[in-house]
């Protein structure tokens, strides 16, 4: 067994592990280990946009877990991909960038996480990104410097995308240039982390970048068991790569960012979580901590596809011929459809004139497909266009549970959806929406046929069930290790750290308090850079207490 010793350790090199590598060793005063359960991220399907169809089930890059039978979903199990490679989920997601709205961050603020409020964040995400944009003389242009790229690709999206904004102008929906700008309510075309025609994930923005620092160690291929206890304090994290097992001491702090899923399950197998839970697998009992892997939230969405009388993404990548003729124009110039993510029109919207705040998002994608039971995408091969809804805040929150001791176990998740009344409500209030956008005289101008089950006609008891029997979730899990106000209701204080254990954070999806209205990848980020801003405070603090004359 090998033993070695660094200033902070890193559990997970996903969207926000790479972040704090790169933060944490940018000085070169700290030393850094950043240990991954997967490998490398250069593979073909993780650099081209379009190719995350393609890693959706491949366990070489995913963790592939599966859902328990959910009761409000009539009793289905839904299929989870996590990321396990260099980048994480970033490096196999789909790359839309929504930051949110500002009342997330509000409500964090409001639930214990002091200092997350929308004004303090807001700062982060600007310093985090750098927009290549579309200006308003049609040239490209690129605002801000930071090291994040954030793609406006409307120049090359598929020109059935305007029925979808049309539509929108129809039912009154505000049409916004920059979905991530000041006017967040509204529709309009997504902006994506892609750069020059490649995925540009987190492993890319932060990571490659980092790992040319002597003061910065990457190890791959990695699974951790455990994180050390000793009288209270997170000294060690012991490790192992394939059948040699490692311990690596921390002299400063252990974070834990392996996400949503495997943050609680390692914090379990830690001994740290709800006592009951831990003893049921023979696990000693570090710290009784009930609300680890409670919480547990994410975003379901509602599809239905429609035939198209007009040509959409279909006409290329669901015929032979013309993908090839697709790959090949990608090869040669980073552009066409394969340089552009699927997903391509957004928005936020309300869900009536009652609605003080966009309470839904909407996605419009010129292209229908299915999925074949390996996972992989099937594209249609006739014009087809898809149209979901997504209730933005839902209230209803799961659980992650180990299920053995073993660290190869995959831990039990229950997402536990629809289970309040609020979110019955939403889900209906949603259907209507989409209801209306169907029947948008943009949308019946180019519908050939609505495909069943039809949504139009349906009535509320018929639209809440329709919801239960196909809507399923875009991957958004987070909150599993929330920040909060005390034991009672969070895992983790406003500055990320464990209550109750010293020298241990939680920095990752898991570590939101509630989850934000849109896509998650961006909110992670943030608070990834922000929560390396608290470790860096924290330990400049200590310096200065340590050297104090008075304390020696």
């Amino acid at each position: 067994m090998s033993t070695h010793t660094f200033d902070f350790i890193i559990v997970g090199a996903g969207s926000a592990g790479c972040v704090l590598a790169d933060k944490l060793s940018a000085s070169g005063r700290y030393t850094v280990l950043l240990i991954e359960a997967g490998g490398t991220d250069r593979r073909f399907w993780i650099k081209v946009p379009l190719g995350y169809g393609f890693t959706f089930s491949d366990a070489r890059v995913n963790w592939c877990y599966s859902a328990e039978a959910d009761p409000g979903l009539h009793q289905r199990k839904a299929y989870w991909p996590r990321g396990r490679v260099l980048g994480g989920s970033s490096s196999i997601n789909a790359m839309a960038y929504m930051r949110g709205l500002a009342h997330d961050y509000d409500d964090w603020e409001a639930a214990g996480a002091t200092g997350w409020n929308w004004g303090e964040v807001r700062r982060t995400f600007e310093a985090l990104e750098r927009n290549d944009e579309i200006g308003p003389d049609g040239k490209r242009r690129t605002r801000g410097k930071g090291p994040l790229w954030v793609s406006d690709l409307s120049d090359q999206m598929h020109p059935f995308t305007r029925h979808f904004l049309q539509a929108g102008r129809e039912l009154q929906w505000p049409i916004v240039d920059d979905l991530n700008g000041a006017q967040q309510e509204g529709l309009g075309y997504l902006r994506s982390t892609v750069r020059k025609g490649l995925r540009w994930s987190s492993a890319d923005a932060f990571l490659r970048p980092a790992k040319k620092r002597h003061n910065l160690t990457v190890v791959s291929g990695a699974m951790v068991e455990k994180v050390l206890i000793e009288n209270g304090r997170a000294t060690a994290v012991r490790y192992r790569v394939g059948e040699q097992l490692h311990t690596a001491n921390s002299a400063r702090e252990v974070i834990v960012s392996a996400g949503a899923i495997n943050s609680p399950h390692l914090l379990q197998l830690s001994g740290i979580g709800p006592s009951q839970l831990l003893q049921d697998h023979n696990i000693p009992v570090e710290l009784d901590l009930p609300q680890v892997g409670k919480g547990l939230q994410d975003h379901l969405a509602l599809s239905h596809f429609f035939w198209a009388n007009e040509s959409t993404l279909n006409k290329r990548l669901g015929h032979w011929l013309g993908l090839a003729l697709v790959g090949v124009q990608y090869l040669l110039t980073r552009r066409g459809p394969l340089s552009v993510p699927v997903n391509q029109c957004s928005g936020f919207v309300r869900s009536g004139p009652d609605v003080k705040a966009p309470d839904v998002q909407v996605y419009c994608n010129p292209v229908s497909y299915s999925t074949l039971p390996a996972g992989k995408p099937q594209i249609d091969r006739e014009a087809g266009f898809l149209l979901s809804v997504q209730p933005s805040r839902p209230t209803s929150r799961g659980e992650v549970s180990i299920t053995s001791s073993d660290p190869r176990q995959a831990p039990e998740i229950q997402p536990n959806s629809l289970s309040t009344e609020h979110d019955k409500d939403l889900v209906i209030r949603a259907s209507r929406l989409l209801q209306s956008l169907v029947q948008s005289s943009p949308i019946v101008k180019v519908t050939k046929a609505r495909r069943a089950p039809d949504i139009q006609g349906m009535s509320e008891h018929q639209l809440l069930e329709n919801f239960r029997e196909r809507a399923g979730t875009v991957f958004h899990p987070c909150c599993t290790c929330r920040m909060g106000k005390d034991t009672s209701d969070s895992v983790l204080d406003s500055r990320l750290r464990v209550h109750g254990i010293e020298g241990l954070r939680v920095i990752d999806a898991s570590s939101f308090p509630n989850i934000t209205s849109g896509n998650t990848n961006a909110p992670t980020l943030m608070l990834a850079a922000r929560g390396a801003e608290l470790v860096l405070e924290d330990a400049a603090a200590s310096h200065v207490v340590n050297n104090n004359p008075r304390n020696r």
